[in-house]
């Protein structure tokens, strides 16, 4: 218990203060106490200890919800009956169905309550100041769910998964955030093998070349990928983009690494820098073997040629 406590304080402490929760995990038993019910100080310092009463109306509802899901998963529950199955591992002494509907009416939709921050979610009434991290270690598992999905594998393969991964990633982010993917010789991603390099204002972020290389040949990356994200902007690069990456282009080859590409995140789209030939020519040796249609262009190519391993929409 007493570890369960300092995984949770951990977590709480990672959350509040801009950081992935699961950044400082030293041992896979970080990554699962965050899920175990909270602490009895917790719950009364957050106002969600509900007394003996609570727990008896609320406990048979949750048990037909838990028995639901497991017979079925989320196919028969109501949008607002999913979010009230998470957030009773939020809140585990308190009826959890109003606060539910609150979360849905002033959000609209699950994704977009696990995207909202932890200042506007604290902001709806019976939700507290623990829940808002909970649920932040809720979507930030599901992201590391997808990056474990792809590491090992090549990138040739894992092409839908990358991107699944990087909208998870970025998704509801109101900065603008730069990151780095480490592959190996065999064009698989590295474990662990996605870094932040830097986050800005919600247009601008720098690009740190000296991190960025010391980086890749900390991890002995042979390839990198860029990605970073326009919060609520153009789905295109800027110049300064495309300036900073051939710049990265031209040091990396130096070392005998290879800048694979530079992929944009706007919403639900991904763009390629490589696809719409903004990289230098002269460097696309493994770049060239790569053919996944992130761009709008390499969509319909697809669509039109129907010889695409990877289908037609992304």
């Amino acid at each position: 218990m007493k570890k369960a406590r300092l995984a949770w304080w951990n977590s709480v402490s990672a959350a509040r203060s801009g950081r992935n929760v699961f950044e400082d995990a030293k041992e896979p038993f970080h990554l699962i106490a965050v899920f175990l019910p909270m602490p009895e100080a917790m719950l009364q310092s957050d106002g969600m200890s509900g007394g003996n009463e609570g727990n008896k109306r609320g406990e048979g509802h949750r048990k037909r919800l838990r028995e639901r899901f497991e017979n079925a998963g989320f196919s028969a529950f109501a949008p607002h009956e999913i979010l009230e199955l998470l957030l009773t591992l939020c809140i585990p002494r308190r009826d959890v169905k109003e606060p539910a509907k609150r979360l849905l009416e002033r959000f609209g939709s699950l994704r977009a309550v696990l995207d909202a921050s932890a200042e506007d979610l604290r902001t709806v009434d019976g939700i507290g100041s623990v829940t808002p991290v909970a649920l932040r270690v809720i979507r930030e598992a599901a992201s590391l769910y997808l990056q474990q999905g792809v590491e090992g594998r090549d990138v040739l393969d894992s092409v839908y998964g990358i991107a699944n991964f990087l909208r998870m990633r970025f998704a509801g982010m109101k900065c603008e955030c730069l990151e780095i993917m480490h592959l190996d010789s065999g064009r698989r991603l590295l474990p662990n093998g996605v870094e932040r390099l830097d986050s800005g204002g919600v247009d601008q972020v720098a690009l740190p070349m000296r991190k960025l290389l010391e980086s890749a040949l900390k991890r002995g990356s042979r390839f990198i990928i860029l990605a970073h994200n326009h919060p609520g902007g153009a789905m295109k690069f800027s110049r300064e983009d495309i300036e900073l990456t051939r710049n990265v282009q031209k040091a990396a080859q130096t070392l005998e690494i290879e800048l694979c590409d530079h992929l944009l995140v706007v919403d639900d789209s991904v763009l390629s820098m490589r696809e719409e030939g903004l990289l230098h020519q002269e460097a696309q040796t493994m770049a060239d073997s790569i053919s996944y249609p992130f761009s709008p262009a390499s969509q319909r190519m697809v669509a039109e040629s129907e010889q695409s391993p990877y289908g037609t929409s992304y």
